[in-house]
């Protein structure tokens, strides 16, 4: 940050944002949006970059991207404008007005980042110190399969991009802080639905049946044991029920029922190698008992993989706003996050936003309840700010102090 430098830091550039980033991300809050369908969102935020003397793009359907500073792009920050279908639970002033959707994962706030980093690098712009481009992305649908991200790589706008950063709410980590890791960050996340028919009956004659039930019970049990001892424990693969229907009645062996879960898994190798083993299993599983399979195998996303120069530069980037204590090393996380599509095309790395208001609650993502502290929003825009001039730096030969 040579120039900046003799003005001040990030935070004299970002502080003055915060009323006002705070109100916007409040405003989104009232009115969250489901994926593909964030077309108020959008306008707010296409709005708010305008008003700003910023030129953004509005993406195909819904979602945005801004340029900020001339030149080669050096840096692509991405942000998810999406929420939840949950019911909100918090009874803030500013709770979702819509029945049954709430920005329940922190999305409002990661939006709310990227344009207060946007926003900043827009002053630093309009004060001449500003040496390079960065593309700022809102991106549409990151929780609907297989996610918008794959709409923005349709589009193009990773094509000029050498190296991308996000961010995600972590409700377990404090407010100041972040969290970090090389490697895998978060899971593969697939669906799966197996359908079971066969030949029902009475319970007390199960030799004349296709015992659909047992075969069920069979399936949920063994598949996650057998690809547990085909695949490479180390990546975690963990194949997890959350549906499992069959029968009416306690005297009679249906003749269809279903089972329904996810797979996850933290290695992209494995997750293709497990794709191609779950069928074979599930049917030698299911073969002694006679029943007809149909199995459904929807590929969700791969694992984000966060790569050690992008993951370097957040942690310098934290250190210089907040110091060294501002860094907690991460678990991995089996959730799924559409940012690993992005990181498959262009290396980048994902760092957790600490939320928690310190010594008070810890919450959980996609529950109704969520409430995170809002002074994550400046450490959010400070270290995503101070990250891109840094990437500008790094481009231009200027090292970091």
């Amino acid at each position: 940050m040579s120039e900046l430098g003799n003005l001040g830091s990030v935070k004299d550039w970002t502080e003055s944002l915060t009323p006002e980033l705070i109100e916007f991300r409040r405003e989104l809050h009232r009115n969250p949006e489901l994926s593909f369908a964030e077309f108020q969102t959008t306008e707010r935020i296409l709005e708010a970059l305008r008003a700003a003397g910023l030129n953004p793009v509005k993406m195909e359907r819904t979602g945005a991207y801004v340029d900020v500073g001339e030149g080669p792009i050096r840096l692509a920050l991405r942000a998810d404008i999406d929420a939840l279908p949950v019911l909100e639970e918090t009874e803030l002033d500013y709770a979702s007005t819509i029945e049954g959707i709430a920005h329940a994962c922190g999305h409002d706030i990661h939006t709310t980042v990227m344009l207060g980093t946007a926003l900043a690098l827009g002053r630093i712009q309009q004060a001449g110190l500003l040496a390079g481009r960065i593309r700022v992305i809102f991106q549409p649908a990151e929780e609907k399969l297989p996610g918008g991200a794959v709409s923005v790589i349709e589009q193009g706008i990773l094509d000029e991009v050498p190296r991308i950063l996000a961010l995600h709410c972590e409700p377990r980590i404090d407010a100041g802080k972040i969290g970090t890791r090389i490697g895998a960050i978060t899971s593969a996340s697939d669906t799966i639905r197996i359908e079971v028919n066969g030949r029902g009956g009475h319970t007390s004659r199960p030799h004349l049946t296709e015992d659909i039930v047992f075969a069920m019970s069979q399936i949920a049990t063994q598949v996650p044991a057998v690809l547990g001892r085909k695949v490479d424990v180390r990546s975690a693969v963990s194949v997890v029920w959350g549906q499992i229907h069959a029968g009416s009645a306690p005297n009679a062996i249906p003749a269809t029922g279903y089972l329904a879960g996810t797979m996850r898994c933290l290695d992209g190798d494995v997750w293709y190698e497990a794709g191609q083993l779950l069928d074979a299993a599930v049917r030698q599983i299911a073969a002694p008992y006679g029943v007809e399979i149909k199995l459904q195998h929807t590929r969700g996303v791969p694992p984000v993989v966060n790569a050690p120069a992008e993951t370097a530069l957040i942690e310098s980037a934290a250190r210089q706003e907040f110091g060294t204590d501002s860094i907690e090393l991460t678990p991995q996380s089996m959730g799924g996050e559409d940012f690993a599509w992005m990181t498959q095309k262009v290396s980048g790395a994902m760092l957790r936003l600490g939320t928690r208001t310190p010594g008070g609650k810890i919450f959980d993502l996609h529950r109704g309840d969520y409430v995170p502290d809002e002074r994550c929003i400046g450490v959010g825009v400070r270290i995503m700010c101070a990250a891109a001039l840094q990437a500008i730096d790094e481009a231009n030969g200027i090292r970091a102090n």
